[in-house]
């Protein structure tokens, strides 16, 4: 997945080499979750053009263990479906925020 501007900065400067350590040496350009597929070649689910990403198990862009322990080469689709739950809650928590804020008074009717 894209990393936003605002978490850019949270992520080591040599982010694009630990990446590519995962992605290239470690995971063999195969997603580590499904095991199909493949980078730059078509899904065979989705037969969208695989782009695999580098993603952290726990969220956190600042924990970037030397074993990789924390990250996972994944394809558009498994990396969507790890970070579903995460979705829903900042989508949750964006329309909390944005809902109209109820008044004393209009609850009361006064």
């Amino acid at each position: 997945m894209p990393i936003s501007p605002e978490k850019r900065a949270l992520y080591p400067k040599d982010w694009k080499a630990i990446s590519l350590r995962i992605r290239k040496d470690r995971a063999q350009d195969r997603c580590e979750f499904c095991q199909i597929a493949v980078n730059g070649q078509p899904h065979p689910v989705t037969r969208s053009k695989v782009v695999l990403t580098v993603a952290h198990l726990d969220h956190d862009p600042t924990n970037n263990p030397d074993d990789g322990s924390n990250h996972a080469a994944m394809c558009q689709r498994c990396h969507l479906t790890y970070d579903a739950p995460l979705h829903r809650e900042n989508a949750a928590r964006t329309r909390r925020a944005k809902a109209p804020q109820l008044d004393l008074v209009d609850m009361l009717g006064a």
